[in-house]
């Protein structure tokens, strides 16, 4: 079978656990309602980054705790292998990683640290010190569109890295499952 997405189970195997995917899924539905409710009145903006907050907390101990491709020691790369792996997508050579590869681990360490520092922002807001404070609301919005900004830049990724290797990444963050590696992937 030539169509990666149509063969059999037994050439999957689970990558994403459970925690994973409901963090990922929860995570994009919560950035996404907190951006609409920005603007609005009443505590539901607050209230919905105060949970991805603790989404972010609880992403963070599950990179040292959780399964194995879920641990941030199996896939955050020295800054030579990600910078030679950033080359090799421009000369279109990439190898497949069966867990995040060397950009895509890029990706979530600026995700969740714009995203801890739009909360950060957005708390001070909250404070007596910062209250009104035009300076902390610029720099909550900066935070906020930078977040955006690395959301598009995340969904390019997916995009390139699932044509190029021909496989349904969006279908593997649900399901939790890949295509089994290859000898010329990586683990």
């Amino acid at each position: 079978m030539n169509n990666p997405d149509m063969q059999s189970s037994k050439t999957t195997v689970r990558v994403w656990d459970l925690f994973v995917r409901i963090f990922h899924w929860s995570l994009v539905c919560g950035i996404a309602i907190t951006w609409i409710t920005a603007f609005a009145r009443g505590d539901t903006h607050q209230w919905l980054g105060l949970a991805i907050g603790a989404l972010v907390t609880a992403r963070i101990f599950w990179g040292f705790l959780g399964s194995r491709y879920a641990r941030f020691s199996q896939f955050i790369r020295s800054p030579g292998v990600s910078i030679q792996y950033l080359i090799s997508i421009l000369q279109n050579r990439e190898q497949r990683y069966l867990g995040h590869n060397p950009a895509g681990a890029l990706m979530i360490l600026a995700l969740l640290a714009s995203i801890a520092a739009t909360i950060a922002t957005g708390w001070l807001m909250t404070t007596d010190a910062y209250f009104g404070d035009e300076t902390m609301q610029l720099s909550h919005s900066i935070c906020a569109y930078g977040v955006l900004s690395l959301a598009g830049l995340h969904i390019v990724g997916v995009v390139l890295a699932s044509r190029r290797h021909q496989e349904n990444l969006v279908q593997a963050m649900f399901t939790g499952n890949k295509r089994q590696a290859q000898s010329t992937d990586v683990e």
